[in-house]
C-alpha cells in the first residue's frame, strides 16, 4: 500500500498471523502497558489467527483498520498501526501505534503516522484525528507533535493500564 525505503505499510492479512505473533511475543515488555489487548491476544500462533481474522473483517467493514509495518529485507512486522474508535457520524478516529525497539527512533513511525493521516483524511473522509498518549510516552508525543498534531487538552481517568490505576492521557487533534 505504501513503500518506503526500508519499510511499507499494509493492512493486516490473514497470512500475518505468524509474523504478528513473532512481533508481539519479542516486545511484550513494551506493549504490554498499552497494548494490552493486542498483546493477550497474539500469545500464540493460534491466537493470532484468531486475531487476524477478526481485524481483517473489521477492516473490510470499515470498523478499525490495523496496519503493519513490514520490514524489506527481513519481512517481519516490526510496527502497527490502529486507526481505531472510528466515528463516522463525527467524521473523527484515533490513531494508536507501536514499533518494535529495534527500529525506534529512525523516524519509521512519524512517517507512517503522516501516511496514514493522509490515508484518512483523503480515503476515509474523516475531518478529524486523535492520537491519546501518556505525558510519560516521550516518543509517542514526539511522532504526534511531528505529524502536526496539537495537543488539545488532558482526559482525566482516560485509561487503565493492567494492575495499574486510571491515567490521565494527553489528547492531541489533527483536523483536515
Amino acid at each position: 500500500m505504501l513503500d518506503f525505503d526500508h519499510y511499507f505499510i499494509e493492512p493486516i492479512q490473514e497470512k500475518d498471523s505468524w509474523k504478528l505473533c513473532d512481533f508481539v511475543v519479542s516486545n511484550s515488555d513494551r506493549l504490554k502497558r498499552y497494548f494490552p489487548k493486542t498483546l493477550e491476544q497474539n500469545l500464540t500462533p493460534d491466537l493470532s489467527r484468531y486475531f487476524v481474522e477478526k481485524k481483517v473483517k473489521q477492516f473490510l467493514a470499515k470498523e478499525e483498520l490495523l496496519f503493519k509495518l513490514k520490514h524489506k529485507e527481513h519481512r517481519t512486522i516490526i510496527g502497527l498501526v490502529y486507526i481505531k474508535e472510528l466515528n463516522y457520524n463525527k467524521s473523527q478516529a484515533e490513531l494508536a501505534y507501536c514499533i518494535g525497539y529495534q527500529f525506534e527512533g529512525k523516524g519509521w513511525m512519524s512517517q507512517t503516522v503522516k501516511a496514514l493521516s493522509n490515508y484518512a483524511f483523503e480515503v476515509l473522509g474523516l475531518e478529524t484525528l486523535q492520537i491519546i498518549a501518556h505525558h510519560t510516552n516521550k516518543a509517542s508525543i514526539k511522532v504526534a507533535q511531528k505529524c502536526g498534531y496539537q495537543w488539545r487538552t488532558t482526559l482525566k481517568k482516560e485509561y487503565t493500564p493492567p494492575n495499574e490505576p486510571a491515567l490521565d492521557m494527553e489528547l492531541y487533534e489533527l483536523d483536515r
